[in-house]
């Protein structure tokens, strides 16, 4: 089983690289990419932790970009542990989420819930690329008991629109996909039916997207097949996964190996991964 979509907690995820891998080992997974929010910092331990349990290891970042105060996120898979061009754009886009942390903090205290902003970017702090987002805002908010969820947290205030919304500032979908590109890699649109901007994909396929995430929990059998027929018509790559936060996080569906990418597409993945 393939699944090239899969969250540390060097992002948003619950678990340790490490510990991660040897839970898609038990789920019987063969194939797996860590691809946390805009950091690499998972590589190492992730792969080194692949190769003890027999599981292929794929490079994977999954980039935000920002169109018209939205954001846009887009998978990028790397042939290997080495894409130089990527690290000073990834430390940009950490040092604007630790911008973004610290304005939706301040606007909450304007509306009654003061955080401590030092403890929420501890992490930061103490591991310069790990990345900090509204996921990390949320658990404060649970600590403080403002709310009993991070779903709550989204849906009431952190969320887009909502009061201490904050929008990030940042590269959009196609220079993004112009650098994983030129890094070496190949760039795949993620969960677009959670994206619901399907009027983009034609301008973006035409600025070189090679690929989009077709399987995701958030994908419906029509949607998957809406994509499918897309990816058909257009000669794109498919990809899949579970896009996986931990068994406890309560992000999509937990459960390792019900979304898996089918052999067959992968196998099309991989030749154009190694092909780049």
């Amino acid at each position: 089983m393939i699944d090239l979509h899969l969250h540390t907690n060097v992002s948003d995820g619950c678990d340790e690289p490490g510990a991660l891998v040897r839970a898609c080992r038990a789920a019987g997974l063969s194939v797996i990419s860590v691809t946390d929010h805009d950091t690499t910092a998972g590589w190492d331990e992730a792969a080194a932790a692949a190769a003890v349990a027999g599981i292929e290891f794929i490079p994977g970042v999954e980039i935000t970009a920002v169109l018209d105060d939205r954001d846009v996120h887009v998978l990028g898979y790397f042939p290997s542990r080495r894409a130089p061009l990527l690290e000073d754009f990834l430390e940009d886009q950490r040092a604007d989420r630790i911008r973004r942390v610290r304005e939706m903090v301040g606007r909450l205290a304007a509306l009654g819930m003061p955080l401590d902003l030092a403890s929420v970017l501890q992490d930061a702090a103490s591991h310069p690329r790990r990345t900090l987002g509204r996921p990390q805002i949320a658990d404060a908010m649970i600590a403080r008991g403002y709310v009993a969820h991070r779903n709550d947290a989204f849906d009431a205030y952190l969320g887009h629109g909502r009061p201490a919304f904050v929008a990030r500032r940042g590269a959009t979908p196609e220079e993004v996909i112009d650098l994983i590109t030129a890094s070496g890699g190949l760039a795949s649109l993620a969960h677009p039916g959670l994206l619901d901007l399907d009027e983009i994909i034609p301008a973006l396929i035409v600025a070189g997207l090679p690929a989009i995430e077709v399987f995701h929990p958030e994908h419906d059998p029509e949607t998957v097949w809406r994509y499918r027929r897309l990816t058909a018509a257009s000669r794109l790559i498919v990809t899949g996964g579970s896009d996986f936060h931990g068994a406890t996080s309560g992000h999509h569906d937990c459960t390792l190996g019900r979304i898996v990418l089918p052999r067959e597409d992968f196998e099309a993945f991989r030749d154009r991964l190694f092909a780049c």
